[in-house]
């Protein structure tokens, strides 16, 4: 019998394992014959034994056979589809436990792409909310027909195959109402639902979004054609049914295409949007705006951003990716001014009606990319004190962080969705700036994703000569 350690793991075989952490994507994650081993449904400390399902060259994939030692933490998810249906990622983990796994999620990303001694860095207990169910204020479910009858729900884990949601445990009540009404009109008018394959049929998603704090309500449907049959008692029935619907809208999407929405936006009764509030800010919000999924959080995580920023009212404020405008605007009553570009230039209109709106006039908004516009404001003598950067999973843009190192703001405030790509980039700025706190908050409780608030700051600022 061969003990030689370069013995690989091999397809279907079966072998014990303990959980040492969670992964990125919210796995297990143990170590056999020194390979690393990623479990779906598997928590830190278990010891399981488990069958290897895929091989690469430097990790295994394995599907738990058996659960040896169970976590303390380790808990029932009260969702019936939440194993087929992959949208959550941590439901059969204890919330208090889920906070305490996303810290750590950070301080691995850390760990693994900067040099920077983690252990001394102020990561501070993930922010995590009373009720983390029922959150998430906008759905977009895919239809299928089958039988007569219309499934609404996502595909489901690796597969395209559509899982029916009845009951979504992490979507607003309200969301989850609209679409089994908006389902049930659409059986009982006979109103055809699109197939993927024949690319044959109608209605292809139910987008539903509502404002949390106004407690109005939008229905979008997306159709494969703009011809909408039997239009008028849709909307009749959708009205009749939900009450608080202040918006109807069809989108039109006849690409072959995973994304959701198409070009054409149609109105078909009520207004076009949908209100929302924030703290103080307002917010209209139509079919195909950007807006945060969890209002709740949100407001803990803007004020995270105000409190690492630290004005005086003297500041003069950079928001990169600014969307709508929304982190800036929660920052301007304190600033001398703010400035914010994107490259969606719908986005930079809607941000300087919002501006326009709650009656701020030292906002200025432009379109285009912050790495191409920074530059020139630089050049003109108008030099940030506070950068803020809030940007996509793949993170800053590298010409963008050369533009951030040249400006050399006081401070850099940093808006992650991802730990991994907030780690290369802090190892980047790490040649002009240091991490003075990194704050992790929960935006969406129930799944692996963690969002982090963090300070950063010229390293001159830091430590006077």
């Amino acid at each position: 019998m061969k003990t030689d350690q370069s013995i690989k793991i091999q397809l279907n075989q079966t072998f014990p394992l303990t959980i040492k952490r969670l992964g990125i994507n919210g796995e297990g994650v143990g170590y056999f014959k020194k390979q690393v081993v990623f479990v779906p449904g598997a928590l830190p400390g278990e010891e399981v034994v488990v069958e290897a399902t895929k091989i690469n060259p430097k990790f295994a994939e394995a599907k738990i056979k058996k659960i040896r030692i169970k976590s303390p933490h380790r808990v029932q998810p009260p969702c019936p589809v939440y194993e087929e249906c992959g949208g959550c990622q941590l439901q059969h983990l204890k919330y208090s436990q889920q906070l305490k796994e996303k810290r750590d999620i950070v301080i691995q990303s850390l760990e693994r792409h900067t040099r920077l001694a983690v252990d001394k860095l102020d990561i501070r207990e993930t922010i995590g909310m009373e009720d983390p169910w029922g959150y998430r204020n906008k759905s977009s479910f895919q239809l299928a027909g089958r039988d007569g009858k219309v499934l609404a729900g996502l595909y489901g884990l690796n597969s395209h195959q559509l899982i029916n949601i009845e009951h979504c445990a992490v979507q607003h009540s309200q969301t989850n109402e609209a679409v089994n009404a908006v389902k049930k009109i659409l059986e009982e008018l006979k109103i055809t639902i699109y197939n993927e394959k024949t690319r044959k049929g109608i209605v292809r998603t139910i987008v539903t979004r509502v404002g949390v704090q106004s407690g109005e309500l939008q229905v979008v449907l997306i159709t494969n054609q703009k011809e909408l049959p039997k239009k008028e008692q849709i909307i009749e029935e959708i009205q009749k049914r939900l009450p608080n619907v202040k918006s109807i809208v069809q989108n039109i999407n006849e690409q072959k295409t995973s994304l959701i929405f198409g070009e054409e936006t149609l109105p078909l009764a009520g207004q076009e949007f949908i209100q929302e509030t924030l703290g103080d800010l307002q917010f209209e919000l139509s079919a195909r705006t950007f807006f945060q999924l969890n209002p709740v959080q949100t407001i803990k995580l803007y004020n995270e951003v105000k409190r690492a920023a630290g004005l005086t009212g003297k500041e003069k404020i950079v928001d990169a990716y600014c969307g709508v405008g929304t982190i800036g605007l929660w920052l301007a009553d304190q600033a001398a001014e703010v400035r914010g570009m994107d490259v969606i230039p719908e986005s930079i209109e809607d941000a300087k009606k919002n501006a326009k709106r709650h009656g701020f006039t030292n906002t200025k908004y432009v379109p285009g990319k912050a790495e191409e516009v920074l530059p020139k404001w630089v050049k003109k003598g108008w030099k940030p004190d506070v950068i803020v950067v809030d940007p996509p999973r793949t993170g800053l843009d590298s010409q963008l962080i050369q533009t951030i190192l040249q400006t050399a703001p006081e401070k850099l405030i940093y808006i992650s969705c991802n730990p991994s790509t907030l780690a290369k980039d802090i190892q980047m700025l790490s040649a002009k700036f240091e991490v003075k706190y990194i704050q992790p908050v929960d935006m969406f409780p129930q799944t692996a994703h963690v969002e982090c608030v963090s300070q950063i700051v010229l390293k001159e600022a830091a430590d006077p000569k």
